[in-house]
Order: C-alpha cells, then structure tokens, then sequence
C-alpha cells in the first residue's frame, strides 16, 4: 500500500499553528501571516497535499503585478488598459509596478508578487533570466511577458505582434510610392520586436532587388528623442534618404521635429512610417502613415493567458502574435523628381 499522507492535525502540529490556520492557507485566504503562510505550504509540499497547479489556486488573491517600463508614453497606457480591462472583467485588481526600461525586475522584484500575494505578473519588454523565471515559479506565480526583449525561454508565455510582416508592409508601401532611397531606424539592437522590424524592412528592399545600405540603418531607444537624433545623421548624410521608416510612432515623430528643423516638408520632401498606430498620430501634420500593433488587445491576451495558467489550461500556443496592419494617411507620397 502507498503511504498515507498525514493529516491536517499533524502539520499544524508541525507548524505550530492551528488547524483552522492550515485550512486557511489551503483555502487561499489572506489573513494568514506571509511568514506562517510560508512554513505551512513548505509542510504541505513536502507531503503532496499542494502540487504547482494547486498551490496557485490556493494563493488567488484578486491581484495581477503589471511591471512595465513606465507609463509617460500612450504605448504603455495602451497596453495597461487592455490589461486592466480584462481583469475588471474578473473582478481581479491590477497592481503597477514601474521599473526602467528594459529591466525585468528592479532590486527587489522576485519579492514583489510576494509581498503583494499576487496571483500572477505580466512583464512588459522585459528580460528574463532563468533565475527569475525559478524564483518566480518557487513563489507559485504564474508569468507572462509582453514584447520579450530576447527569448524568455520554456514555459513562459509571450505575447507580441507579427513586427516582422509590419516592417516588411512599411517599406514595400514607401518602395510602391517609387522611394528608392528608404531609412530605417529601430529600437534597441537586442530587442527581438526591434530586429523583426528591420529584417522585414531588409526583406521588402531584397525582394525590389535593392541592396541595403547599412547608412541607412540607425538604432534608436524608441523615444522621440532618438527618432530625433538618428532623423539628424541620415538627413545630414551626402546623399539623404527620400523615406523613413521609424520603428516607433514616437520615433517618427522625432524624425517630424528633424525634418522641420532641417528646413524640409512632410511628405514633399520626406515621406515617414511610424509603427503603433497611437492615437496621437492621427493629429499630427500631416497625419501619420503607421503600422498598426494592436496594443489594447496584446494586454487582454496577456491577461487571458495568465488566467489560463492560473487555472491549469492549455494555451493554444507558448508565442502569440497578433496581425499588424498598414494605416496610409498623408505623411507618405512618391518622391519629388
């Protein structure tokens, strides 16, 4: 015969706390000391009463820990209210926690889905080391990232767009208008959404038979300054670019205030590609021609899946992307002659 497991009267006993205090923890009730809590799921485990899909029923709190790179760009608010409103959907509360970005965690943050008993963290354009992803999982928390800047290996969930069919449709629309000479200017090099858009943009120039010209290519942060900075050296260059394709809207509009400064009209002189689709773009001058990421709906996703995980379900797929899609508006036009 197996063993039998011992009852909820022993590991109180070897708790030193009441039976009442075990039920509680296997309940998932809050008021239960994080200390105390800790010392009775240790017992628990070692004696199978919780498993890792059980052990995270029992913790539900009604809280998800959204860490994300700030929150002073319509990006991020973007990518917020699609989280929050699925977990408003849920009755369960969104607690952000900023760090800066491109950071996975700051000093403390396998501690902080802890101290809040969260029940889950969606990381947003993060990187994630496989010591976290195991402080994580020894915390019992589920784990989600949004636009990884690398790989976040087995068994973590990641949501992102199709960047690449996005940077290949932006530069073949500015290669249809008769744009030969097309920049380009991307994100951080080591983020994985920033290199996907330029190999599509490198892509739409190898199908028209055109080489690359890596003068052309620049690296930006994503921010209007960037934009800004790197709009300055191709615009300075012997022969300039006739398009730009910005990997950010907030890039492009950097590359707007460049082209003004330089004495240039938009799109007489300069034709320019965002990506995003923020709604800021639609109120510049001229209205900005963008790839459209469906940002709102990759943070309900993201919300989607971490309940999916909280509740033991299948995800259709550990990698989800959502379609972009080409928005012309009028900061595009063909080349002067």
């Amino acid at each position: 015969m197996s063993e039998q497991r011992p009852t909820l009267a022993v590991i109180a006993a070897a708790a030193g706390v009441s039976q009442a205090t075990v039920s509680k923890v296997i309940n998932g009730r809050s008021d239960v000391a994080p200390a105390t809590r800790e010392r009775i799921e240790t017992l628990l485990r070692s004696h199978n009463y919780l498993q890792p899909g059980r052990q995270r029923r029992a913790r539900r709190s009604g809280l998800v820990d959204l860490i994300i790179g700030g929150l002073d760009s319509a990006w991020a608010v973007e990518i917020l209210r699609g989280v929050e409103a699925e977990c408003a959907q849920r009755s369960v509360g969104t607690v952000v926690s900023l760090v800066p970005p491109g950071e996975a965690t700051p000093s403390s943050w396998a501690e902080l889905p802890v101290l809040h008993h969260s029940d889950g963290v969606i990381l947003v354009t993060a990187s994630v080391t496989q010591a976290q992803r195991a402080q994580v999982e020894r915390a019992g928390v589920a784990l989600v990232v949004i636009d990884p800047i690398d790989l976040p290996g087995n068994g973590v969930p990641s949501i992102g767009a199709t960047n690449w069919a996005g940077g290949l449709a932006a530069t073949e629309h500015l290669l249809e208008l008769g744009h030969r000479r097309i920049a380009t200017i991307g994100g951080r090099k080591e983020m994985l959404c920033s290199q996907a858009r330029i190999d599509g943009y490198r892509a739409a120039l190898e199908r028209a038979g055109i080489e690359v010209d890596r003068d052309l290519i620049r690296f930006g942060d994503f921010q209007h300054e960037g934009g800004f900075r790197c709009a300055q050296e191709l615009l300075a260059l012997p022969e300039p670019p006739t398009a730009v394709f910005a990997g950010s809207d907030q890039q492009a509009m950097g590359v707007y205030e460049a082209a003004r400064q330089s004495g240039l009209s938009i799109p007489q002189d300069l034709s320019v590609v965002g990506f995003d689709d923020l709604p800021m773009g639609e109120w510049l001058s001229p209205p900005l021609t963008t790839v459209r990421q469906p940002l709102e709906e990759m943070g309900r996703l993201a919300a989607r899946a971490l309940f999916l995980l909280l509740e033991d379900q299948p995800l259709v797929s550990p990698r989800m992307e959502l379609a972009t899609e080409l928005k012309v508006r009028l900061s595009t036009a063909p080349p002067r002659l």
